[in-house]
């Protein structure tokens, strides 16, 4: 399939009478149905146990819910509900999704919203098809290779300078026009009215607020948006975020171009250009690049997906700008050569550890944005490649780490040549959505805006904050590096969106958000419910570690429960581990690995939504008709 561009170049540059009193009239009165009464089929009032609910406290949100005709599983009670409340109108699942996605810009602000980006991955029942949107942010074009020089990573982290062109408003339209039954302006209501009405305050919530304050507070418009009287909003509180309520209204009203080519751009272009900061020497805030016209000029691009076969199953995920496809998919390969059980759990650990190692270092040394850089997609994802990086695995014996890169010519059990590439300093605050729909149609979805918090950078008067993705290039780069800094391109990803397939079929939805150790989350969950033998809410709830390359032969970082769980088993092999994290990690991340959501279709149509329990404070899966 070719790469289909959806462009934002209609109607970019409005004159005055775009405003007209007819236009001003009827934001006005959508502004009043957002603020009073449901008046649309998808209003978060008719969620049953919704919080905004007037006087209505919300009931424990489930983890997990076994049923039929359709499921949703994110991070938030909020957002699941607003997503099944669309499958139970007869929406599909990319109106789910997108519906889904955009209440997550409301209650996960940190994490998601419209200042950020994405990947999206859609399987359509009705043609076995599965196809993606890449809705990666993009460097502006006037930035300069050099944009970075004599800037620490944080200082560069809440600055204009980190912030890519954003690309979610772009994918949510794309993914509406392409598979979609329903209108952006349907699907944004129920946000729109959850921004409103607001949603309760919880300890993650919190937790990431304090966790933020020393650079929310050197941004005044962040401060005051979520550092009320100095202090973050307390657990139990409401927080109602009208700015963002009055944005989305506008863009439902108007369309994207409103985002991308009407004031909106303007905005974000002025507080990117001239970061509105406090003089704090900790967070000097260098301006960055962007202009309304990058915003008017940006582009998604649909295209095919990776895909590999594992253990019989089709496994679908997204190709480069991000790795996630091509690693989670060489990882897979090389385990495809390798019998695990549950039996001999230590091996198997063993050999997941060596298998994602591997995969990235092929990963850091190939993988960027392929506009600009000449990606090996296809040898990374080929079968021959992974039995020669199985070669170099021995079954009883951790490799000392780094090892090299794969050679992209090597034939059976030639050895690696390349050297070994740069870690990266992606950040762990995304978030992911899964949706299953009654026709067997499904979506993963995985959308960022980058470090908790993104930028820091709350756009004045519209209520969301700005991505720091630009950091994901690599700060200090080398003529071989793939993924070094350029104006126009997209920065590599580890977002893993993933789709599995069995005989046509949907049968897993999954994905995380974690920054590198997404890739390692969704191999690891595939690996438990595959080849350990667990149900999908435990592959999703059981303790995790991610070996990802690791520098100086330094411990795996694994959750604590997994050190007690498995270090024993893992000796044997000098597989050694440490804890994630750390005494001075950050509230809620700290010690913790991920936060997937999952769904599995049984072959007589039931349906597993599964959730996390515990991480990032739970999430919650829902199902249509819930299963006796």
């Amino acid at each position: 399939m070719s790469n289909v561009v959806r462009r934002h170049r209609s109607a970019l540059r409005r004159t005055a009478l775009r405003r007209t009193a007819l236009g001003v009239a009827a934001a006005l009165a959508l502004g009043a149905v957002a603020a009073a009464a449901p008046a649309s089929a998808h209003t978060i009032a008719a969620a049953p146990g919704s919080s905004v609910a007037a006087g209505r406290p919300a009931p424990p949100a489930p983890s997990t819910s076994t049923g039929y005709g359709g499921a949703v599983a994110s991070v938030d009670a909020e957002a699941s509900r607003i997503g099944l409340e669309v499958l139970r109108d007869g929406g599909n699942a990319a109106d789910a999704a997108v519906a889904t996605a955009a209440a997550l810009g409301v209650t996960e602000p940190y994490s998601s919203g419209i200042g950020g980006g994405g990947y999206f991955v859609y399987f359509d029942a009705a043609t076995g098809e599965v196809t993606t949107i890449d809705g990666r942010e993009t460097a502006p074009a006037a930035m300069p290779s050099t944009a970075f020089d004599g800037w620490t990573f944080q200082q560069l982290v809440s600055s204009g300078r980190s912030v890519g062109v954003p690309g979610t408003l772009a994918t949510w339209e794309a993914a509406l026009d392409e598979f979609g039954t329903e209108s952006l302006r349907d699907v944004l209501q129920p946000s729109i009215l959850l921004a409103t009405r607001g949603f309760r305050v919880d300890e993650t919530f919190r937790q990431q607020t304090l966790d933020n304050e020393a650079r929310f507070s050197v941004f005044p418009e962040t401060a005051e948006l979520f550092l009320p009287n100095g202090d973050a909003p307390q657990v139990g509180s409401t927080f109602r975020n009208l700015d963002l309520a009055k944005t989305l209204r506008q863009i439902a009203l108007f369309g994207t171009d409103e985002f991308y080519g009407g004031p909106i751009a303007d905005d974000i272009a002025a507080i990117v250009q001239d970061p509105d900061a406090l003089g704090s020497t900790t967070y000097p805030a260098p301006a960055g690049f962007m202009t309304a016209d990058d915003l008017a000029d940006y582009e998604v691009l649909q295209q095919d997906p990776t895909h590999v076969e594992y253990r019989g199953l089709d496994v679908y995920g997204m190709a480069p700008s991000s790795s996630g496809g091509t690693t989670v998919g060489e990882s897979l390969n090389i385990l495809e050569d390798f019998g695990l059980s549950p039996e001999d759990v230590g091996q198997s650990l063993h050999l997941y550890f060596e298998a994602t190692a591997h995969a990235f270092a092929d990963r850091n040394a190939y993988v960027g944005d392929p506009a600009f850089a000449d990606v090996p997609t296809q040898t990374l994802l080929s079968q021959e490649f992974a039995d020669a990086r199985a070669c170099e695995i021995d079954p009883d014996l951790a490799a000392t780490k780094p090892v090299a890169a794969g050679d992209l010519a090597a034939t059976g059990c030639e050895a690696a040549a390349a050297a070994v590439a740069p870690a990266d300093t992606e950040g762990l605050s995304t978030t992911h959505l899964s949706v299953v729909d009654r026709w067997g149609n499904a979506v993963a979805y995985t959308l960022t805006i980058e470090q908790t918090g993104g930028s820091g950078m709350t756009v004045p008067g519209r209520g969301f904050l700005l991505n720091n993705e630009l950091t994901d290039f690599s700060l200090t780069c080398s003529g071989t590096d793939p993924n070094c800094l350029e104006a126009g391109k997209r920065p590599r990803s580890s977002m893993s969106p993933t789709i599995v397939l069995d005989g046509g079929e949907v049968r897993y939805v999954v994905g995380s958000p974690g920054g590198a150790t997404i890739i390692t989350t969704v191999v690891q969950i595939l690996l438990n419910r595959i080849d350990l033998g667990m149900t999908l809410p435990e592959a999703v709830a059981a303790p995790r570690a991610s070996q990802r390359n690791t520098a100086n032969n330094a411990p795996t970082p694994a959750e604590a429960e997994f050190i007690a769980a498995y270090a024993d088993d893992l000796a044997p092999f000098a597989q050694f581990l440490s804890q994630v994290g750390g005494p001075n990690a950050p509230g809620t991340l700290a010690g913790e690995i991920g936060a997937a959501a999952a769904i599995e279709v049984a072959p007589d149509g039931l349906m597993i939504a599964a959730a996390e329990p515990v991480r990032r404070g739970g999430g919650t899966g829902v199902v249509v008709e819930p299963a006796d």
